[in-house]
């Protein structure tokens, strides 16, 4: 393995789909979640803000796009993302083959080195007082 790969990535979601798509991801299917780990996607998560949708994981495989091949060849997969994607709106300048825009990472910090000491002069998460 050549190491964990980390993605972030944006897509609309459809005003009129929002609560049907958080109803749908409050209750994943199996089968799509077992495709997810077979790929060797780990730390999946989906994050809405407004009518963005946020989504970050790692990769932990030794050949990604084959990995992504294995896992859009699935059935249930492929009957999941025919729901999703009618409830979503793709950017037009993503990559080409890809559904959710891809996102450069600007920072990262590995959990050992999370803190204002260990970083000086960032800000350390959380809430922000006004």
């Amino acid at each position: 393995m050549s190491g964990v790969r980390r993605f972030g990535q944006l897509v609309r979601v459809r005003p009129e789909s929002v609560e049907a798509y958080e109803r749908l991801h409050a209750a994943p299917w199996p089968a799509v979640i077992a495709a997810i780990r077979r790929a060797n996607i780990r730390n999946y998560s989906i994050y809405r803000y407004d009518g963005l949708l946020f989504g970050y994981y790692e990769y932990a495989g030794d050949d990604y796009q084959a990995d992504m091949a294995t896992m859009a060849a699935d059935p249930e997969v492929k009957a999941w993302w025919a729901l999703t994607d009618a409830m979503q709106e793709p950017f037009p300048e993503r990559r080409a083959g890809s559904w959710w825009l891809d996102l450069p990472e600007i920072f990262h910090a590995d959990s050992d080195a999370v803190g204002p000491e260990a970083t000086p002069g960032l800000d350390p998460p959380g809430d922000r007082q006004a």
